[in-house]
């Protein structure tokens, strides 16, 4: 079933794209306050794909670069939450999905940043870079529907 890029994503889905299990990614919650999933009734956790691309980035940084919980929360509070999604975005696996996530996140960083007006052209080509991505996501999307 395919789910929109910007449509939450339960802790199971999150789990398989990013290959950890479901008990990590609550351990990280509570070693990660940046990391709010909605709560739903019966304590159902729901990810924004923010989320996912901040799990991303502290999945790459824990067992890629090799830091530990404390060195990811020192990047965190030195560098940023912007730094660590970024790492997100350049290090998500190659599916669809991460993909989806990366875009979705990515947008919603550019969206939400406080751009001066000048520049306003280089966050129009960045606009027109991710509508163009969109596109060819599309188009594969439909493409893989026909076959």
């Amino acid at each position: 079933m395919y789910k929109s890029e910007n449509a939450y994503k339960t802790i199971s889905e999150v789990s398989q794209i990013l290959n950890v299990p479901q008990h990590v990614l609550r351990f990280w919650e509570s070693r990660f306050n940046q990391i709010k999933p909605l709560k739903r009734g019966g304590g159902r956790r729901y990810y924004k794909p923010e989320d996912v691309v901040l799990l991303q980035g502290i999945k790459f940084l824990l067992y890629n670069d090799g830091y530990t919980i404390r060195g990811v929360q020192r990047v965190l509070k030195e560098q940023g939450l912007k730094s660590v999604l970024t790492v997100g975005i350049n290090n998500s696996s190659s599916d669809k999905e991460s993909t989806n996530n990366s875009k979705a996140a990515e947008f919603s960083l550019l969206t939400q940043s406080e751009a001066p007006k000048s520049n306003i052209k280089s966050f129009s080509e960045k606009l027109s870079d991710i509508k163009e991505n969109l596109l060819t996501m599309k188009k594969t999307l439909d493409s893989s529907d026909d076959e």
